[in-house]
């Protein structure tokens, strides 16, 4: 593969450094087991991965997090979070204790057999959802998830609709996640997002607050995807191009702090999937008294972090610099090599 200059070496080339300031929110992995298996999936989830956070981690998590004032939101992913048997435990204890809980949901686990009350629970503990529609169209959403995927999730939104989600005046909030399949960055979100809402609205009569685009990162399922079509190269070459200093200067591992399913921490969701801890040092829930500790701890680079620097940036809560766009608005067709 073609040698692409480290990620560091850009970072001094910027005068940037990725300096940690007290972590506002945590990223929780429940477990790798998901009802999907998506093309894109950095995590290597889907239906056959045993891997699940256990209550006596959970337990642990919640202990620390009473013990950390800084820490006001808890994200929530998987795989399918909700497919974790102690869900629901966690979320009820983090409303309980005031904080802002955001479930990141593929949408049709809510239609899975024993979910059945799973979007109620989440509109009673008002929680946000971040759900995942790489597509307004159906073709292209089967392709990239499997079929019957698009209608699935449209019925899912549309039940979260019915309990209120991403109506106007409503404190329910639901945003929609698009990532590309191809070796390209996303569209510019702004204007993606007008897209989605029109056509939603008018072919499905379905609303939603916000659109949230995402690079997919070069790493796992992903990353030997883009090696099997040939395409690796060529893609890291356009996340090292389009290097943008301001995105960099607002990536998410500066607030934000991960854990694994099996309490080891991390500096982000990308660091957590290649096993790279934080600080360059195995550190665990267990080994902290509190998530301050980790003020101390340096963010560990490499680079599959081009990825979230690239255009207009990219985190777990979209785009980072809403003043450079992406390019082309239009959504590309997928093309799938089997």
């Amino acid at each position: 593969m073609k040698n692409i200059n480290d990620f560091g070496i850009i970072l001094d080339k910027h005068q940037l450094q990725f300096d940690r300031n007290n972590p506002a929110t945590l990223q929780v992995n429940l477990g790798k087991l998901c009802n999907q298996a998506c093309l894109h999936c950095h995590v290597d989830a889907g239906p056959n991965r045993t891997e699940i956070m256990t209550k006596e981690t959970i337990d642990r998590l919640l202990l620390l997090i009473e013990s950390s004032d800084e820490i006001q939101t808890i994200d929530v992913t998987g795989g399918a979070p909700e497919l974790n048997p102690h869900f629901k435990y966690f979320v009820h204890e983090l409303r309980k204790a005031n904080k802002n809980i955001i479930d990141r949901c593929n949408l049709t686990v809510l239609l899975e057999p024993g979910q059945e009350d799973t979007a109620l629970f989440l509109k009673e503990h008002k929680v946000q959802i971040i759900c995942s529609l790489p597509c307004y169209l159906e073709n292209n959403v089967d392709r990239q998830r499997g079929k019957g995927v698009f209608s699935k999730s449209v019925e899912a939104l549309k039940l979260l609709n019915d309990f209120g989600y991403g109506k106007p005046n409503s404190d329910l909030v639901l945003n929609i996640v698009y990532n590309p399949i191809g070796a390209s960055l996303p569209p510019d979100q702004m204007t993606l997002e007008m897209q989605y809402k029109s056509i939603l609205s008018d072919d499905y009569d379905i609303v939603f607050n916000n659109l949230l685009t995402m690079t997919n990162i070069p790493i796992k399922r992903f990353k030997r995807m883009l090696i099997n079509d040939d395409n690796y190269n060529e893609y890291m070459t356009i996340l090292k191009d389009n290097f943008n200093p301001m995105a960099a200067r607002n990536v998410m591992c500066r607030d934000l702090i991960s854990i694994g399913w099996e309490g080891s921490i991390y500096d982000c969701d990308f660091n957590q999937m290649l096993e790279i801890p934080i600080g360059n040092e195995i550190t665990t829930i267990w080994d902290i008294n509190n998530f301050a500790e980790l003020m101390i701890k340096s963010i560990s680079v490499n680079n599959h972090c081009f990825g979230c620097t690239a255009g207009a940036g990219s985190s777990c809560g979209g785009a980072l610099d809403s003043g450079s766009g992406n390019g082309d608005s239009e959504i590309q067709p997928i093309a799938i090599t089997n």
